[in-house]
C-alpha cells in the first residue's frame, strides 16, 4: 500500500464547534464494506420519547390552582392590612383629633363598635391567609364549601356596616352611604378565583342582602325627606345592578380561564409534538400539528425516506479525540439538517455518522419526493460550502432516496413510545445509499422517487436496475450527483 498523502491545509473554522482537524484519510475497501448497513436487523427510525403520556390539562390545572391560591393569598393579605391600618389610624385620630373626627362623622361616632368591627375583619382575613398558606404548603386544592363560605362572609362585611349605620341614621341613610359601594369591590376581587359561579354567588349575596335591607326595613323609614330616595324600585334597581355585576364578573373570569387554558394547552401540545418528533421539526409542521390536534396513530402511508452517511468516517474518528469527532459532526449536521427541516422533513434518527430523514410524515405532503430531492441537492451544496469556508475538512457524504409505503406512527408502551417508520421503503433507501460507494456517486434516488419528484431540469444519470439485499426485484437507480 502506498504511503498516505500529506493532509491538505485549510483555514481554521470560526464556528464555535468546528474542530481544528485534518481531513479524513481514505480507508481500505474492507473498512468501507464494514460501514454498509447490515441486512438484519432492518433499519428503523425512532425518536427519543417525549412526555406524551403526561396529561397537559391536569398539569395546567395544578399550576392554575396554585396561581389562583397565590392571588387569593395576596387579596387576603391586602384585606388584612387595610382594617389593621385603619384600626391604628382610628385609634390615633380619635386620641389626637377627636373633635375633627366627630365632625367628619357628623357626631355619630362610637369608637368601640367600629374598632371591634375592624378587629373582626382583620382576624377573619388573617385566618383566610393562614389557611391559604397551608394549602400551598401541602399542595392541596381548596374545598368548594370553604371558598363559598369565605366569599359569603367577605361580601357580608358591607352589610354589617350598613346595618350598624341603619341603627344610627336609619336604613335609607345607611344604604346611601359609600359603604354600599364596597359590594362592587368584593365582586371585582372575586374574579381572581377565575370561577364563574363564585363570582355570580358573590353578586347574588350582595344583591340579596342590599335588597333585603331596603325591602324589609327601608320602606318604613320616615327619616328621609325625599320620597324618591326611599322608593322600593330605586333600591331594587341598585340590587339588580349588583347581581348583574356578579354575573358579568363571572363571564370575565370564565373568559380569562378559557384563554389561559387555551394558551397552556397550546404550549403543552407543542411540547408534546416536539417530544414525539424531536427538535428537528420545522415550525410550520409543528403549527399544523398543533392546529389540527394531530394524533400520532400508526398507519400505512406513502413517504420518501432519506439516508445520509459521511464517507470514510471510521478512519477519521480513529485518529481524533471524542471532542473533535463530536464537534465535526455537529458542524455537518447543523447545516444538513436545516436543509431537511426547511422543506418540512423530519430527522427521524441519528445513525452515528449519518441520519435518517422522512418526508411526508407526520404531515401528508403531496410533493414529498420533490422536497427530498431538493433537500439532498441542497445538502451537497452546503457540505461543499462548509469545506470551502474551512469550517470542516474535505468531506464527502452519500445520500440515498426511496419513495414507498411504510408504517408510520407512535409505537411502544405506556412507559415508552417512539415515533417509528417501518417498512420496505426504509430498507430500500438504506441499500440505495450504500450503493454510492460502488457507483462513486453522492446522491442516488430510486425510480419511484425520481418519477414523483418531477425534477426534469436535473441531468440525472440512469443506471441499470441493480439487485439490493433484502429485495427480490431489481431496483432502478438514478444518479443525481
Amino acid at each position: 500500500m502506498s504511503s498516505d498523502p500529506p493532509p491538505p491545509t485549510y483555514r481554521p473554522s470560526t464556528a464555535p464547534r468546528a474542530p481544528s482537524i485534518s481531513p479524513p484519510e481514505p480507508e481500505p475497501e474492507e473498512a468501507e464494506e464494514a460501514e454498509t448497513p447490515s441486512e438484519d436487523p432492518e433499519p428503523r427510525a425512532t425518536l427519543v420519547p417525549g412526555a406524551a403520556d403526561v396529561d397537559p390539562r391536569e398539569t395546567f390545572e395544578r399550576h392554575l390552582v396554585r396561581e389562583i391560591l397565590g392571588a387569593e393569598r395576596f387579596r387576603a393579605l391586602l384585606l388584612f392590612l387595610i382594617p389593621t391600618i385603619a384600626l391604628f389610624a382610628l385609634v390615633i385620630a380619635s386620641g389626637v383629633y377627636p373633635e375633627k373626627l366627630a365632625s367628619v362623622l357628623h357626631g355619630n361616632f362610637d369608637r368601640a363598635p367600629i374598632g371591634l368591627f375592624l378587629i373582626v375583619v382583620a382576624g377573619f382575613e388573617l385566618y383566610v391567609l393562614v389557611w391559604i398558606r397551608g394549602l400551598l404548603r401541602r399542595g392541596e386544592r381548596p374545598g368548594a364549601a370553604r371558598r363559598y363560605g369565605h366569599a359569603f362572609v367577605e361580601t357580608s362585611l358591607p352589610t354589617a356596616v350598613i346595618l350598624y349605620y341603619s341603627w344610627m341614621d336609619g336604613p335609607i341613610g345607611a344604604l346611601l352611604m359609600p359603604s354600599a359601594f364596597v359590594y362592587s369591590i368584593f365582586i371585582l376581587l372575586s374574579t381572581l378565583g377565575l370561577d364563574f359561579f363564585l363570582c355570580t354567588f358573590t353578586g347574588l349575596v350582595a344583591a340579596a342582602e342590599y335588597g333585603a335591607i331596603a325591602f324589609f326595613w327601608g320602606t318604613n323609614d320616615t327619616r328621609v325627606a325625599e320620597p324618591a330616595l326611599s322608593s322600593l324600585p330605586h333600591h331594587t334597581a341598585k340590587a339588580l345592578v349588583l347581581l348583574v355585576s356578579g354575573v358579568a364578573a363571572g363571564f370575565v373570569a370564565r373568559r380569562l380561564r378559557k384563554s389561559f387554558t387555551s394558551a397552556i394547552e397550546s404550549v403543552g401540545e407543542r411540547a408534546r409534538i416536539l417530544g414525539v418528533f424531536g427538535q428537528h421539526v420545522s415550525p410550520e409542521v409543528v403549527d399544523r400539528l398543533v392546529t389540527g390536534k394531530a394524533e400520532v396513530k400508526s398507519e400505512l402511508r406513502s413517504v420518501c425516506v432519506m439516508f445520509l452517511d459521511i464517507r470514510n468516517f471510521t478512519a477519521f474518528a480513529e485518529s481524533r479525540s471524542p471532542d473533535e469527532v463530536v464537534d465535526y459532526l455537529n458542524v455537518v449536521f447543523e447545516s444538513t439538517i436545516e436543509a431537511i427541516v426547511s422543506r418540512h422533513g423530519i430527522v427521524n434518527k441519528f445513525l452515528g455518522d449519518g441520519f435518517m430523514a422522512v418526508f411526508g410524515a407526520p404531515i401528508i405532503e403531496d410533493d414529498a419526493s420533490r422536497a427530498a430531492v431538493d433537500a439532498a441537492l441542497d445538502i451537497i451544496e452546503r457540505v461543499e460550502r462548509l469545506v470551502a469556508e474551512g469550517k470542516i475538512p474535505p468531506t464527502t457524504v452519500g445520500i440515498g432516496l426511496h419513495t414507498g409505503e411504510a408504517v408510520v406512527g407512535n409505537i411502544g408502551s405506556a412507559q415508552r413510545k417512539e415515533y417509528t417508520v417501518i417498512g420496505d421503503a426504509v430498507n430500500v433507501a438504506s441499500r440505495i445509499e450504500a450503493l454510492n460507494k460502488q457507483l462513486g456517486s453522492r446522491v442516488l434516488a430510486s425510480d419511484e422517487t425520481w418519477s414523483a419528484s418531477g425534477r426534469d431540469d436535473i441531468e440525472a444519470i440512469a443506471h441499470e436496475p441493480v439487485q439490493v439485499r433484502g429485495r427480490q426485484k431489481p431496483v432502478r437507480i438514478w444518479q443525481l450527483a
